[in-house]
C-alpha cells in the first residue's frame, strides 16, 4: 500500500516590516519622479532643437522684438536737407537788373527772404521776433511746415513756397522732398509741382531752393509757370546758377517777377554775413529797392539782430511781393 503525501497548508511568506515596505515604496515612487522629470527634459530638449532648428525667430517673438525696440529708440528728427550749393555767380549782381528809384522822401525799399524753413521752429520764432518785415519761404513737406506757417501768419508776414528744383549737382546734392527733376514728364512734372505747391498753407509765391540746372531748360520752367500763373502766384529767383533762363520765361508768360540780389550768408562767418547785409543796404540805395536772401542760422539771425539799429535809418523793409513785377510793364 503506497502511502499519500500529505498535502500541508501553504507556509506563510513572511512579511516584511511597516517600516521597511514604506521605504521601498518611496524609492520607487522617487524613481518614478525622476524618470518622469527626465523624460520631460528629454522632451523640452527636443521641442527646442526642432524650434530652434525649423523656426529660427518665431514671428510673435520677432513681432515683440521690433516692438520693444521702436518703444526704447529715440525719436528722431528729420534730417535738414542742404540749404543751398553757392557759385561765385551768387557774389555777382545781374547786369540787366531794372533800377528804380526810391520815391520822394521816402527810403529805399530790402526785402529779406527767409528760405529752407520747415525744421526748427525754433529759430522761426526768433527772426519773427526781430521786428522787421521778413518773408519766409518754407519747403514742402517739411515736418514742422504748418506750425511755423502759422508763426509768419501770427506776424502777418508773407509766405512763399520754397520750390526744390534739381541743380547740376544732383544726385550728389539732393534738393530734399519734392524735387523736381529735369528728367520728369511734363505730367509727371506738374503733378509733383502741384502738390508741393498743396503742402505748404498760405503762400503767396514761389523762390526756387538750388536748381542751377532746372533753371536754364526754359520748357520746364514754361510748365512750372503756366502752373504758378492759374494759381497767382510770384516768382522770385534765387539765381543759384549763370545761365537761369527764369527772367525770360516769366516775360513770356506774365507772371510778376524777381530776382535775388545778395545771398546774406552764403559765409558762416559773422563779419561775411555783415558784410553782405551792408552791400543789401547800398544796393537798394543805388537802385531804390533789393532783394536778400538769408538762411534759418543762428549766426544769421544774431548778426540781423545786431546790424538793424543802423540799417532802418538807411532802408525800409517790405514784403518780397511789394518789390516784383510784371517784366515789361
Amino acid at each position: 500500500m503506497t502511502k499519500k503525501r500529505a498535502v500541508g497548508k501553504k507556509k506563510d511568506r513572511p512579511k516584511l516590516p511597516k517600516t521597511k515596505k514604506t521605504e521601498i515604496n518611496i524609492t520607487i515612487n522617487l524613481l518614478k519622479s525622476v524618470a518622469g522629470i527626465f523624460l520631460l527634459l528629454l522632451l523640452v530638449v527636443a521641442a527646442g532643437y526642432f524650434i530652434r532648428k525649423y523656426f529660427p525667430l518665431s514671428a510673435f517673438r520677432q513681432a515683440d522684438h521690433l516692438e520693444s525696440t521702436e518703444l526704447k529708440k529715440p525719436k528722431q528728427k528729420a534730417a535738414v536737407p542742404t540749404y543751398e550749393v553757392y557759385t561765385e555767380h551768387d557774389r555777382t549782381i545781374p547786369p540787366d537788373r531794372i533800377v528804380r528809384k526810391p520815391p520822394p522822401g521816402g527810403l529805399p525799399r530790402v526785402a529779406i527772404i527767409i528760405d529752407d524753413f520747415g525744421y526748427d521752429s525754433i529759430i522761426a520764432r526768433k527772426f519773427s521776433e526781430l521786428g522787421i518785415e521778413i518773408t519766409y519761404s518754407i519747403l514742402p513737406f517739411s515736418p514742422q511746415r504748418e506750425k511755423i506757417a502759422k508763426i509768419a501768419r501770427e506776424k502777418k508776414y508773407e509766405i512763399m513756397l520754397h520750390l526744390p528744383l534739381e541743380p547740376f549737382e544732383y544726385p550728389r546734392v539732393d534738393p530734399g522732398p519734392g524735387v523736381l527733376l529735369a528728367s520728369m514728364s511734363p505730367d509727371a512734372l506738374i503733378d509733383q509741382l502741384k502738390k508741393d505747391l498743396d503742402s505748404v498753407p498760405y503762400i503767396m509765391g514761389v523762390n526756387n531752393h538750388m536748381g542751377s540746372r532746372m533753371t536754364t531748360l526754359s520748357t520746364k520752367m514754361y510748365q512750372i509757370f503756366s502752373i504758378l500763373k492759374k494759381r497767382d502766384l510770384f516768382f522770385i529767383d534765387s539765381r543759384t546758377g549763370r545761365d537761369s533762363l527764369c527772367k525770360p520765361s516769366a516775360r513770356l508768360l506774365k507772371i510778376p517777377f524777381g530776382e535775388r540780389d545778395v545771398f546774406l550768408d552764403h559765409s558762416a562767418d559773422p563779419d561775411a554775413i555783415r558784410k553782405q547785409i551792408r552791400r543789401l543796404v547800398i544796393l537798394a540805395q543805388r537802385q531804390g529797392e533789393a532783394i536778400g536772401i538769408g538762411h534759418p542760422h543762428t549766426t544769421t539771425y544774431r548778426v540781423l539782430k545786431e546790424e538793424l539799429p543802423e540799417i532802418k535809418a538807411k532802408v525800409q523793409f517790405v514784403k518780397a511781393s511789394s518789390i516784383v513785377a510784371i517784366i515789361g510793364e
